[in-house]
Formats: C-alpha cells, structure tokens, sequence
C-alpha cells in the first residue's frame, strides 16, 4: 500500500489539526516525518537497529527520556556502525586518548615533585651550619655510638652530576640513610642502580678508576631523587671534621622551601599555558575526526523520520562513546607508559613510575571536561552544517567568513594582560589567574582566525599546476577542517615564541657573569683544610697528571689587626701562601725568592688598598686567628716582617683580585693558620680528549673530598634552569602530539577522500601529482598558521617582557619555530604518502 492510499494523520507533527485535502491532490510531506520507514538499501542503520516505535512527541515527563534515548542512539550507531564506524570511532578514541594521556602525565607533576622533595629532605644530615636554615642554631653534634661523620663528594663525569658521600661511622649504631641497609666500610660503596650500570659499561672506564672500591649493595628508591640519579655512599676510615667533615646524628628535616622569587610566577604560568592549551585544541580537533561520514549517516536518519534537534542528540551521543573510549584509551597509553618513565632521561629529568600519579580533584576534571567538551564541539560544529533527509548540503563552497566576532578573544587577552600592569616592581606579584587567563585567550584566538585567514587566502586561488588546484579547491571547499589540523601548531609556536622571547629577557636575572677567566685556568680543586703537605702533594701530582699544563697551588686565609675581643669590627685582609712561580701569577713581583713577603694592592682602588694597610703593616704584628674577634678563641700572632714591599695584584684564576698579603712558605708556615684552606687552580690541554676526567681521578686519588670545579664563564640559576629543563621536556611532549595530530588528521581526511582518489588515478591523474596536491592542502594551513603564530608570539611576548620591565634580547627569535613548522609539514606529508598510494589502487573504486 502507498501512503496516498492509507488514512490520513488528522494531526501534523506539532500536534495541530491539519485541513483535509481536496481529492487527487498529492500528499505534501509532512514537516517533521515520524513514521517507520524501511532503511535505504544503503542506510548505515540495519533494521534490527531501528527504534521499535514511531518517534514520539515530547510530552510532559518524557523528555529526559527521549533524550537520553537519542544519546544512546548515537552510542549504538558508533557501536555498530560496521567497519567504518569502528574506523571513525577508533580515529577520535586514538586522538582523544594521546591527548588525555599528555594530560594524566601533566596532572602527575604535582604529586612527582612532592615525592621528590620528600626523598630529598629523608636524605638530608645534620645539623652543621652550612645546611642548616640561615635562623636555625648552629648545635655541635658530640661524638657517640649514635652519630656519623660525612662529607659530599660530589664529582662530574663527561658532563653528567655524579653525587655522593663518604661516611665514617663513630660507633656501632650509626644513623642509616634512606635506601641503605648498611653503611660501606673503608674500601667500600654502595652505589644507586644507574651509578653501577655505568660502572658496568665500558662508558664508565675512568669512572670506575676514579671510584676505586667494591660495591657492596644499591641503594633503594627512598634514597634516590630519581631512577637516573648518579649517586653512592662510600665508606672512609680517615675522615674528621677537621678535614672537611661534619657529624650527624640523623637523617632526616623539615622541607627547606627556598623564597619564591615573584619573576618566576609569571614564567610558570607561561609555561603550563604554553604545553597545555595546545593539548586542549588538540582534543578538540580529534573529537570532530570522521566528520563528513557521520554527517552522511545522520542524514540517512533524517530520511526515515529524525528531526533536526534529534539527529544533534545522536550526533552528541556518537561524539560522548568516542570521547569515553578516548578517556579509557588515554588511561591505557598512561598507565601502559608509566613503567617506562624511569628508563626515560631528558635533560637529567626522569620519575619513578610511582610518583606518577594524578591529583584526585585534576584528574576529575579531566574526567568529566573531556566527555562535555566533546558534546559541546560536536553540537556546535552540527549549527554549520545543513543536513538533510537527501543528503548533508557541505559540498558548496563555504560561506564567508566574518571577522569581528574572531578579533574579539585575542583583544580580550591582550586587555586583560595590559590590565595586569607591571609586576616587576616591588611587592607587586603576578596573580597567575588573569595572568593564564590572558594568555590562553590570546593563544586560543588565533584558532579562530586561523580558518578566517585560511579562506581568505585560497578564495582567489585559481590558477596554477593540477596539483595546486587540486589542493586549493579542496581547501575552497573545507578550509575549517585543514585549519582546525594545524591549529595545534599555530598555538604551540606561538607560545614557544612568546616563552623564548621572555626567557631572553629574564636571562639577566638569572643568569650571572662569574668573571672567572678560563684563559688562565680551566679548572680549580679546593679542600676544606690547609696543609702544607697537601699543598705540595697537589702541586706534584697534577703535574705529573695526563692533560695538565700549568699548576697554581696555594694556602689561603683571612687575617685581622690585634686588639680587644670586644672590638667587634677590625681591619681585615686575605693571606696566600705560595712559591714564588704562584705568587708571580698573583702580582706583579719586582723579585721573589723564598722567605719574602708582599703587600698587594688593587690598582685603581684607593679605599680598599687603604683598608687593607691597616692590617698588613710591615713591621706590625698581625692576627692570623680570624676567629680571635669570638669569646673563647686565642689569637695568633705573627710579625710582618718590615721590608715587605707593596706590589699591584692580577685578576687570579676567580676573577678576584689577589690582595692582601702574599707570603712564601719560607716566611710563614701555613700550619700556623687556623681556618686555611688549600687550592689549586690548573690549565688543561685541550688536545687530550678526557683530560678533565684523568685530574679528578688524580684528585680523588689525593683525598676524595677535594672539590674540583670547571670554570664557567656563566652560571644559571638553580630554579631557573630547571624551568627551562622542564619546558624542554613539556614542549617536546607537546610537540610529538601535534605531529600526531596532523599525521591522523592527514589519514582521515585521505580516507574520506580515498574513492574520488582513486577516480582521479583511473581517469589519468598521475600519483606524483596527488602527492604534491597533499603536501600542498597541508602546506597552506602551515604556513599561514606559521605566520599568524609569529604575529601572535611576538604580541604575547611583548606584553610579558613589558610587564616583567625587561628589554628585548632578540627579535629574530622566532626563526626557528617557524622552521620548525615547515619541518614537521613535510615529515607528516612523507609519512601520509603510504597511504595515498594504498588508498588510490583501483580496488578504491568498488562500492558498496
């Protein structure tokens, strides 16, 4: 029976009566169809799919009901969509998953550097006043069957921090460190499990010279940082506090928090916008992969009798199966590479699988933002497109663009980021809420003007070689979807424009000029304790060592003028002992042989020359107990002999000049000075290769607690340069997504694509030319997103160095980001060309 011959429904779809028809007159279609027809032979819904009634009006109560009865459609249709809905489905749980996965190991880092501090104050000693808080007390910690004697023995190896210990215990109950079942004794170590691989490699060779002693056990987790930390405890029978030593009776304090420096808040609120915002869009743009396929299964459904608003609903439900999988997908790759993060070391960065774990309240929200977002970017990327019972009306070009409404979130940033003001003044703190909210409007709208900036461009398009009007055709038609793949990068670029741009400015805070000279010295070793004999040992063995050039080894103090122990304030000056080839080093001698003495002065220095003459005055006895000032210690006396000469001092090895007074061994012995302190400052060949590494195995040899120190012409702050560490760790992770990102956008776009692909090759098209067409449909949207970021980074980054009251260090920065785009374009497009070729066999061609 056809519907003309059936009863009429005295009812229209809103519920109305609907006038009777004139006889022979055609049946209008009803508005809003609800009866039950048969599917289409190539309807993606079978008929065991449909629903079991005729669609129904919302009525009072129901409609919860009829809601979440169309989520759950579009749950089933993802379900059960064949082949190529698992394919589609499997596309957006891939991409939400990699993202959700970045997310999870983001949310982790809280909880990682909380363990990690924690390890770290486990491992603390004592409570000698160089470790102590600058209020605490210095208590002496007396001898017993309790207490340890420890000194660092921190060392370097080919450019990596070997850290470590030497203990002695004082008697038969020493306190133990975190991680240790037993102290080493004399001879032995104890080593972390990253320490003894390298010992075990052929790599560690001169290591394992240097750390001469039998290992005796590892050390566990709770006594290391991280799994990669190189770090050992070695036993010692020699050791004393008087030889650089210091005695605990304990392990063990209270977290020693460091001040914030309030530069440093807007620099890690940068970052965290910087890696994740990118993420976000990423997820974003994953959730809408498959589209064009849905939208034609959705008009199917409207064919046998969906409405608008219904086939919204499903398409919601649809996205809402695809982002639960994606969030179970993302919770997988986590999980599945938490194990390996240990085994993973960048930039001296790496975790213990158990300090992994995301905070309760950050990884909710990502729980239940990931499934809404999904919803909401469906449901308003749907308000687009027209779908009808006859079809999804996509494949007209697109409408024009308007631009006010996309200038409005990046204005927005800037006004909020310009209203912040300045927070380099004092007492004025950065709040990191409009300070991230700022950045993220900035940053998220260049996603908005990406498509705009995208079709203006290839609206004018038209001629040109097949390929590039292949490519510019398919963006005419669907630029949104070629700028949604690559606004991933446009953000990340931009941030990564704006952070370089911030660190360049901030550089100087951080960053400080030692004014060491290394074409003097390359290197300096320094002991806690003068010795004459050490003195001499150090000068005779580095000579002798592989590498070394030149030895400069001196004993060094600070001496007062004589007077009352209640005079609280005396002249003071430093005394270097040394033979006369030092001391030529140190001044400029007129002559030198040992047992002479010398007054050194700055040469362009009138105040401090005449505070260092009233302490060095020949004749004059001088104090060489600088500690004589306190109740309870002794002073000791020494006579400057009256022919001593005054000298003009050279720039040493520090960058300091050599004042005060100079004296040969043959003048003064160094055992009469109290608190001195032996150093040796040495030039290394640059032609041998390991050079640096022979003289600290000679150091070692010598007296393991030597300190041996490279000369560095800049230092970088510690916190600093562990922000930068981890925007390298971030922004590689962020980057490796977006290449992701554009690799499976690459491929799904293709499959969408793959029969008119293959249309094109059976009618003659060569394949080098639908190659050249893909880098081209690629290309465009980079390298305009690339422009915009520049544009973009460069706006951020001037609003943040003109809120932090820094200079521009380079306005050249962003030449290599934007290389960077170009680069990661071109690998996607090589990896993307398998597929082409699979996709464009004739088999392409077959339909079902």
């Amino acid at each position: 029976m056809t519907p003309s011959d059936g009863p009429e429904d005295p009812y229209g779809s809103d519920g109305s009566p609907v006038p009777p028809r004139s006889p022979g007159s055609p049946v209008p279609p009803p508005p809003d169809s609800r009866l039950s027809v048969p599917p289409l032979p190539d309807s993606p819904l079978p008929d065991s799919r449909l629903p079991d009634s005729p669609l129904r009006p919302v009525v009072a109560g129901g409609a919860v009901r009829d809601r979440l009865r169309d989520l759950g459609l579009g749950v089933r249709l993802a379900v059960t969509g064949g082949r190529a809905g698992w394919a589609r489905t499997a596309l957006v749980a891939l991409g939400v998953g990699l993202g959700v996965a970045l997310l999870f190991a983001a949310s982790s880092v809280p909880h990682l550097l909380d363990e990690r501090a924690k390890r770290a104050d486990a491992r603390f000693a004592g409570t000698h006043a160089r470790f102590a808080p600058a209020d605490a007390p210095d208590r002496k910690v007396g001898r017993s069957e309790t207490t340890l004697v420890l000194n660092d023995t921190t060392t370097e190896y080919r450019g990596d921090t070997v850290n470590g210990r030497l203990v002695r215990p004082d008697g038969a109950r020493p306190p133990l460190p975190p991680g240790l079942s037993r102290l080493p004794g004399p001879g032995e170590i104890t080593v972390s499990p990253a320490l003894r691989a390298l010992l075990d490699s052929p790599r560690g060779a001169l290591l394992k010279e240097r750390l001469d002693r039998r290992i005796v056990g590892t050390i566990g987790a709770a006594g290391l940082l991280d799994p990669g930390e190189l770090y050992y405890y070695a036993g010692s029978d020699t050791l004393t506090e008087a030889t650089g030593g210091w005695r605990t009776e304990g392990f063990g304090a209270p977290s020693l928090q460091e001040p914030a420096d309030p530069l440093l808040m807007p620099l890690i609120t940068m970052v965290c916008v910087v890696l994740l915002v990118p993420v976000i869009i990423f997820i974003a743009t994953a959730v809408r992969f498959g589209g064009e396929r849905r939208d034609r299964g959705l008009a199917a459904l409207r064919l046998v009798g969906a409405d608008i608003r219904m086939t919204r609903r499903i398409a919601a439900g649809e996205a809402l199966f695809g982002a639960g999988l994606g969030l179970l997908t993302g919770l997988g790759l986590f999980l599945a590479a938490r194990p390996l993060a240990g085994g993973v070391r960048l930039w001296g960065v790496s975790a213990f699988p158990a300090d992994l774990v995301p905070g309760p309240a950050l990884a909710g929200l990502i729980v239940v933002a990931v499934p809404v977002a999904a919803v909401l970017v469906t449901t308003v990327a749907l308000r687009s497109v027209t779908i009808d019972p006859l079809g999804v009306v996509r494949e007209s070009a697109a409408p024009r663009r308007r631009l006010w409404w996309r200038l409005l979130p990046p204005a927005t940033g800037v006004g909020v980021l310009l209203w912040i003001g300045s927070v380099g003044d004092v007492g004025h703190e950065a709040d990191p809420i409009p300070l991230a909210l700022g950045a993220t409007l900035l940053l998220g709208g260049l996603t908005t003007l990406l498509p705009w900036l995208v079709g203006a461009v290839v609206r004018g398009a038209r001629r040109g070689p097949v390929s590039w009007q292949l490519a510019t055709r398919r963006l005419q038609l669907d630029s949104g979807s070629a700028a949604r793949a690559v606004s991933g990068i446009t953000v990340a670029v931009a941030g990564a424009i704006a952070l370089q741009m911030v660190f360049g400015g901030m550089h100087a805070e951080f960053v400080e000029i030692t004014g060491r000279n290394p074409a003097r010295a390359d290197i300096t070793v320094t002991a806690d304790y003068g010795s004459a004999a050490l003195t001499r040992r150090m000068a005779e063995d580095f000579r002798s060592t592989e590498g070394v050039t030149r030895v400069i080894a001196t004993t060094q103090d600070y001496v007062v003028r004589p007077g009352a122990v209640s005079e609280r304030i005396r002249p003071t000056t430093s005394l270097t002992i040394g033979d006369c080839a030092t001391l030529r080093e140190l001044a400029a001698l007129p002559s030198c042989a040992d047992g002479d003495t010398f007054v050194s002065h700055y040469a362009h220095d009138r105040e401090q020359n005449d505070w260092i003459d009233r302490t060095a005055r020949p004749g004059k006895p001088i104090d060489l107990n600088s500690s004589s000032m306190s109740e309870g210690s002794e002073p000791v006396l020494w006579t400057l002999p009256a022919s001593t000469p005054t000298v003009t001092a050279r720039k040493d090895q520090l960058g300091l000049g050599s004042e005060g007074i100079l004296a040969t061994p043959g003048a003064l012995d160094p055992a009469m000075l109290p608190e001195s302190s032996t150093g040796a400052a040495l030039r290394l060949d640059p032609a041998v290769p390991d050079a640096e590494e022979y003289l600290r195995n000679a150091a070692a040899r010598i007296d393991p607690t030597l300190r041996v120190t490279t000369f560095r012409v800049v230092e970088r702050d510690r916190r600093y340069a562990s922000l930068q560490s981890g925007l390298l760790v971030g922004g590689t992770a962020t980057m490796a997504l977006i290449a992701a990102s554009l690799l499976i956008a690459q491929i799904e776009q293709l499959r969408e694509r793959r029969r008119a692909l293959a249309v094109l090759v059976a009618l003659g098209t060569r394949r080098s030319t639908l190659a050249w067409s893909v880098l081209w449909q690629s290309a465009v949207p980079v390298v305009l997103g690339t422009a915009l970021s520049v544009v973009g980074g460069l706006t951020l980054g001037t609003l943040m160095l003109d809120m932090l009251g820094k200079p521009l260090a380079d306005g050249w920065v962003f030449l290599p980001f934007a290389g960077t785009g170009m680069a990661m374009v071109t690998l996607v497009t090589l990896v993307s060309m398998p597929p082409l070729w699979r996709m464009t066999r004739p088999d392409g061609l077959r339909a079902e």
